[in-house]
Parts: structure tokens; sequence; C-alpha cells
């Protein structure tokens, strides 16, 4: 906790009225990468408690679809559709392309982690699992030379899902943010070209 409220981004996110210190991960990708522009529909899945939405709704047009899933609850932001309950289950599924009304997704972003109970053994094929479920995802949803963002640890399943998101994209790139714990092996994998 202590490291939590001496952080940084903490202070920062808290000083700039964002929900979270992850906006700060998703702002240093978008400064060199470019990936949220007007005129784009996003998916923010594990958008809990709202930092990327926040950070991402500044960024689009005021017609621009950006629909927040998670499974916690979270508060409203304004132009947001967010769903609570868990993308895997149809009903949810049929939530999402309800409200999406068959407009096209130029980015889908996922910032989800399990939650961590110290072991690799347990922790690292949780997050490779909530990964493969994102790409499910995104190879569902995106339109032909879509975008895909996701968080992953280093470890066990890592290369063969990353050699997975390059079979479906054209270019995939490794972000490492500032904004990461230098302690944390997380990192972004950032896919463009969606084929």
């Amino acid at each position: 906790m202590q490291e939590h409220f001496a952080d940084e981004y903490v202070k920062l996110a808290q000083a700039q009225g964002y929900r979270s210190r992850a906006v700060y991960k998703l702002k240093e990708i978008q400064d060199k990468d470019q990936i949220i522009k007007p005129g784009m529909n996003i998916i923010d899945l594990g958008a809990a408690p709202g930092g990327w939405s926040q950070f991402a709704r500044q960024l689009m047009g005021k017609k621009d679809k950006l629909v927040a899933l998670d499974i916690l609850a979270m508060d409203a932001l304004d132009n947001v559709d967010f769903i609570q309950g868990d993308f895997t289950e149809d009903a949810v599924l049929q939530q999402l392309y309800d409200l999406l009304e068959g407009a096209p997704i130029n980015l889908v972003m996922s910032d989800m982690a399990p939650n961590m109970s110290g072991n690799k053994g347990v922790d690292q094929p949780r997050s490779i699992f909530l990964g493969e479920l994102a790409l499910e995802t995104a190879k569902t949803v995106l339109m032909k030379d879509g975008a895909f963002l996701v968080k992953l640890f280093h470890g066990v399943g890592f290369e063969a899902f990353h050699r997975d998101v390059q079979h479906c994209f054209s270019q995939v790139v490794i972000r490492k943010p500032k904004a990461s714990r230098p302690r944390s092996n997380e990192v972004y994998i950032l896919a463009k070209g969606f084929k």
C-alpha cells in the first residue's frame, strides 16, 4: 500500500483527475503509436475502474462508440457504454453486439490481469488465458486493418501467444511503458493491420 501511495503515477492520476495510474501506460503508447484517433470505435476489455476509457474518450469523436466491459462494477463515464459481466458468456457478448449496432471496430484494447496469487505457476497461465480471450474477441469484432493492444506478462506461453498475434496482424511490436512498475514483467503487445 505504501508503494502505491508514494507512486508518482498514482499522484499524477489523482492530480489530473484520472481514475487509475494505468492511464499513463496507455498515454505513452498513444504518444508513440497514435492508436486512438477521431472516427474510431473502440472496445475496452477489463475496463474498471475506467482510466483507459476515460483517456481514450477524450481523443475520439462525439459520435464514435466506446464500449467498456468488466466483471467488476464501474462508475459511469460520459459517452461510454459499460457492460458489467463476463464477456466469455454469450449473453454478455450479445449485449456488446446489440450496443455496437453493426458499427465497425477499429481497436480492441485490454488491460486485463488475473487476480495475482503470487504463484507464477497459477498467475502466468491465467494471464495468457485472458490474453487469448481478448485476442479471440478482437478476431471476432475487428474490421480489416484494425488494431489490438493487450497486456501480458513475460513467462511460459508468452512466445506462443506473441506468434498467434503475429499471424493475425501485419505489424506487431512490444511496448514496456515507463509507468509499468520496474519490477513487473508486464508488457503490452500492440498489433496493427488486422488481416
